[in-house]
């Protein structure tokens, strides 16, 4: 009788746990497999909608260097705002093997309204401009005016060959 319990049926059991825990483990991995099957569909939904996304998104960077026509709109939307004390800054030209990008310093003065809106009509723009800084201060006489200072970068493709 010992002899069977030592060299039979205590190996076996282990070899039993053994299997127990490989199919749990295998049961477990089915689960997470079939779990990750239904989200599938959900995942391909939000990778065509990046898509799209990524669409719209390189097509508002122009193919050359339109910065004169840039500031020329973003003049016109201040005078439009009847902003004052205008000044527009740029910056060194930024070269990358896609894209190039151009900084710009804007600075003006006038009733937050005002300046608010300018930021709805920089944003409307079919071109790519990334606002990285926005310094508002308020006027020593605390009398409705607003001085604004940005930091922005405007974008455009890089020419190839």
């Amino acid at each position: 009788m010992c002899v069977f319990l030592l060299f039979w049926y205590l190996p076996l059991q282990k070899r039993m746990k053994v299997v127990t825990q490989a199919k749990a483990a295998q049961a477990l991995a089915i689960a997470k497999g079939a779990s990750d099957g239904r989200q599938l569909p959900v995942v391909m939904e939000q990778l065509q909608e990046l898509r799209t996304m990524l669409e719209s998104y390189e097509a508002n960077i122009p193919e050359q260097n339109t910065f004169g026509g840039f500031l020329g709109r973003v003049t016109d939307l201040m005078n439009e705002n009847n902003l004052k004390e205008q000044q527009i800054t740029p910056g060194e030209e930024v070269k990358a093997d896609n894209f190039n990008c151009i900084p710009i310093s804007i600075r003006c003065k006038g009733e937050l309204a005002q300046i608010f809106k300018l930021y709805r009509q920089l944003q409307a723009f079919d071109r790519l401009i990334r606002i990285e800084q926005v310094k508002l201060f308020n006027d020593v006489g605390y009398k409705g005016q607003v001085s604004m200072e940005t930091k922005a970068i405007i974008y455009y493709r890089a020419k190839v060959g």
